[in-house]
């Protein structure tokens, strides 16, 4: 608490202009002590009520859903005295003398003694000094009686005693009376009043015109949010920093850049990590760091300032903000700090994401513990991940309890992932139930499941509303859902532009299907365009088509010339090599035969091996070929058996011949026969003049 330092400061600063006659209070003037500059050194408890120290002023109108007003420091809404701190013992002290000096009619005395009663919550006693000190001009006894009155219940007598202190020049007593008009519903007085307090630097008057001009929408708001943060308001510098922040997203929208996870919301971030946390494990990690334009990174690095400040200040939000900018930019140590230190002031969304923080870690021991602590605060993402936890390690009537919490918290994940764990164990009319009363609540990948589930019980004209209800809600995987529907109607035309919808939203599938449409069509450069997208995310056939497209403009390459250098290889055969790498076995074929095609038959050999090991009567068939060139019929013999076993008539002509020379005569038609029956017309014209041959010869 702190004190004037001096009585001469105190009779010269701090009173209002008096008559001449009687002790009647003016609010004429001010004296010039106060004119220049003097006014709030001589203010003991120019302040609101403690009852009134929190940041939510007249109504919760400013802030965000389910966020509750932090309380201000105490310091942020009283003048100070004389801004030095005592020791209990030096105050007790400070009381007595001023109690001496009061009682001896001290003016000064008597604001200051009331002021600390005042602030002790002595109300009776500090009420006579406070009195006495009004009726002798002390602008700040005004100011603190009315904060008296307030307290007891008397609130217009208070903001009577408010005007005239405020008249008087007496900033905190502006502010405290713009507060009074604003709950009573006067919001043009009660900007008048607040304005004043504002302009003449009052942290809290700035900080409460700023929440009136944004509750209605009016500009200078951020202004006077920006004058109370740079007087170290936290709450003010939160939101502004909330503020720069929607204007960094915006612009980094409007510039078509690709966004990190958005901060409008932060609990959106769990939420995120844990939808559909059952299907993926537990929840995904938050995307990587963006480059933004110069622009946007300016308010992005402005509001991480002002996050740091309300931070440093004790705000746990702001904590729980500059955690997860952090997060994003990779500083994943600074980040859980200021998560730690969020959830330890009780911030149950830190709680959850510092658990985050912990699982990707490798500690998900600690990480449990810091879901569970969020989940019994009642947050449901954490509950959402204690379930995937669960889940996870096959305890699913665990799992399934912390999903119901998660539901029961309002998170409507908890239903989409009950239905999930459900469908796992072929509950299936339990899983119909979870994901409908998901979907009901705007689950667009619940509804999303629940069509496929209805599409799989056959009932297709269930599922089609379901699935535009997700794909008109932004889900991809509805939108490409459509378009195998309606592809499988024949409705070729509905179902590329699904398939399109879902591919312009990075649907790797669905561009395929696009590109595949497009070629069908011969536009060959859409075709490409989309099939390059897929394959560049990982799809193998599409990579594989890609590469037939390449393939099929250029001329074939003719056997190398002795001395000729190997020339390097061609984009063709590069996405040929990609697709075969991921299993396909088309691709490994296609690549075993531009391998042979350099003279590289080892290399050959590999790939038609690894095909034929997965199935390709193709592979089978070219490997028995190398193999056969190499002197080794008898393992050829082995892979075209499997080759023509699986369809392929060259394999079966290939045996039959070889039986042939090996004077296997029955055998051989037995191929023969074979050959015929799977062509093509060639082999089969082939197969059977060897028949015959053969037949003639058994029965010579």
């Amino acid at each position: 608490m702190g004190f004037m330092g001096d009585r001469a400061t105190l009779l010269t600063t701090g009173r209002f202009a008096q008559r001449h006659t009687g002790t009647a209070m003016s609010a004429v003037g001010i004296d010039a002590a106060e004119a220049a500059g003097a006014l709030d050194l001589a203010e003991p408890y120019d302040a609101l009520a403690p009852a009134d120290l929190t940041e939510s002023v007249a109504s919760a109108d400013h802030l965000e859903p389910n966020e509750p007003a932090e309380t201000v420091e105490p310091g942020e809404s009283v003048e100070s005295v004389d801004g030095a701190d005592t020791v209990e013992s030096a105050e007790a002290e400070t009381e007595a003398r001023h109690r001496r000096a009061a009682e001896a009619g001290d003016v000064a005395s008597m604001s200051v003694l009331g002021a600390m009663l005042l602030r002790r919550g002595d109300l009776d006693g500090a009420e006579p000094y406070l009195r006495g000190a009004t009726a002798e001009g002390d602008r700040a006894a005004a100011n603190n009686l009315g904060v008296l009155l307030h307290q007891r219940g008397y609130a217009d007598e208070a903001a009577g005693w408010w005007r005239i202190a405020a008249v008087a020049g007496s900033a905190a007593a502006a502010h405290a009376l713009g507060r009074h008009y604003r709950e009573r519903g006067d919001e043009p007085a009660a900007e008048y009043w607040l304005r004043q307090s504002a302009e003449q630097g009052h942290a809290l008057g700035a900080y409460a015109l700023a929440d009136l001009l944004e509750h209605r929408s009016e500009p200078g708001a951020e202004r006077w949010l920006r004058a109370a943060a740079e007087q170290g308001h936290r709450e003010a510098a939160y939101r502004l920093a909330r503020a720069l922040e929607r204007h960094a997203v915006t612009a980094d929208v409007r510039a078509g850049r690709p966004q990190g996870a958005p901060l409008d919301n932060v609990g959106r971030t769990a939420e995120r990590r844990a939808r559909g946390a059952h299907a993926e494990g537990a929840g995904a990690r938050v995307p990587g760091r963006v480059d933004t334009g110069a622009g946007a990174r300016a308010l992005w690095r402005e509001a991480e300032q002002w996050y740091r400040q309300a931070a440093a200040r004790g705000h746990r939000r702001a904590a729980l903000h500059l955690g997860v900018i952090l997060e994003r930019r990779g500083e994943l140590k600074e980040a859980g700090r200021w998560y730690l230190t969020s959830a330890k002031d009780g911030e149950a969304r830190a709680a959850c994401a510092l658990g985050f923080l912990l699982r990707d870690a490798g500690d998900e021991e600690s990480a449990a513990v810091w879901w569970l602590r969020a989940a019994q605060d009642g947050d449901g993402n954490a509950a959402n991940a204690l379930g995937a936890l669960h889940a996870a390690r096959g305890e699913q009537q665990t799992a399934e309890r912390w999903y119901r919490a998660a539901m029961d918290a309002g998170d409507v994940n908890g239903a989409y992932n009950l239905g999930l764990l459900c469908a796992a164990q072929d509950r299936t009319a339990q899983a119909e139930q979870w994901y409908r009363r998901a979907a009901y609540a705007g689950h667009r990948e619940a509804a999303n499941a629940l069509a496929v589930l209805l599409l799989q019980a056959g009932d297709a004209a269930g599922a089609e509303p379901w699935f535009s209800k997700a794909a008109e809600a932004g889900s991809v995987d509805a939108a490409f859902n459509l378009g195998i529907l309606y592809a499988g109607r024949d409705d070729d035309r509905t179902a590329l532009r699904w398939y399109e919808r879902a591919a312009a939203a990075g649907h790797t599938e669905a561009a395929l299907q696009v590109g595949m449409a497009f070629l069908r069509d011969g536009e060959e450069q859409e075709a490409e365009r989309h099939l390059r997208r897929a394959a560049g995310s990982g799809s193998a056939e599409a990579a594989f088509r890609l590469a037939a497209v390449l393939d099929a403009r250029q001329a074939p390459p003719g056997p190398p010339a002795l001395g000729e250098p190997v020339t390097e290889k061609t984009e063709c055969e590069e996405w040929y090599e990609r697709a075969a790498e991921q299993g396909h076995r088309r691709a490994q074929v296609r690549v075993g035969m531009l391998a042979a095609a350099r003279g590289d038959l080892a290399d050959a050999a590999r790939w038609y091996r690894e095909a034929a090991e997965a199935g390709s009567r193709n592979g089978a068939f070219n490997l028995g070929l190398l193999l056969a060139r190499e002197g080794n019929e008898r393992e050829a013999a082995l892979w075209w058996a499997r080759a023509a076993r699986a369809g392929h008539g060259r394999a079966a002509l290939r045996l039959a011949l070889l039986a042939a020379r090996r004077g296997e005569l029955t055998e051989g038609q037995k191929w023969c026969a074979r050959a015929v029956e799977l062509g093509p017309e060639e082999v089969a014209a082939r197969a059977a003049a060897l028949r015959e041959a053969l037949h003639q010869e058994l029965t010579a």
